[in-house]
């Protein structure tokens, strides 16, 4: 259970805060929600608050399990992936959808060593951006850091 001023991460969107709880009458139930503004978007989002956990609503990334998420960023091989682009866009989307830091991680580095090795298309481009501020904003709220010290750390684990 999130309570007002804490910091969660959902799915696809990314860090928010959480403005408030509120009971509402949706379809004849009553019903709490979660309202959820998300940091980056300044997007409001409202979550029922009994089922946040299985839309992937979560605590944002102990500080402790960072160094997972480096190694994650360290791994040189990526994944044989000969896929169309379009296909590969859509792989890269519901991982990213997960909410799993874990998976955004693992996108973020295929994307950057499939840039170098044949380009990307615009999309995989803006996937790629999106994943990088979702794992830059994510962090820095973890470590109560800068995101410009983030993405040098970021920067600084790739080649």
């Amino acid at each position: 259970m999130f309570e007002v001023g804490d910091f969660a991460v959902y799915p696809g969107h990314g860090v928010g805060v959480i403005e408030a709880i509120e009971r509402m009458e949706m379809g004849g139930k009553v019903q709490d929600f979660y309202i959820l503004r998300i940091l980056d978007t300044k997007r409001t989002i409202m979550v029922p608050t009994e089922s946040a956990r299985m839309a992937g609503m979560r605590e944002v990334i102990d500080p402790a399990k960072i160094p997972e998420v480096y190694e994650i960023l360290k791994e040189k091989e990526i994944p044989n992936n000969h896929q169309p682009w379009n296909q590969r866009y859509r792989g890269y989307m519901e991982r990213i959808k997960s909410g799993s830091i874990f998976e955004v991680a693992k996108v973020f580095r295929e994307l950057y060593f499939l840039r170098a090795e044949k380009g990307l298309s615009f999309g995989e481009r803006k996937l790629m951006d999106t994943a990088k501020k979702l794992l830059i904003k994510e962090l820095a709220i973890s470590k109560e850091a800068e995101e410009a010290e983030i993405g040098k750390e970021i920067q600084g684990i790739l080649p």
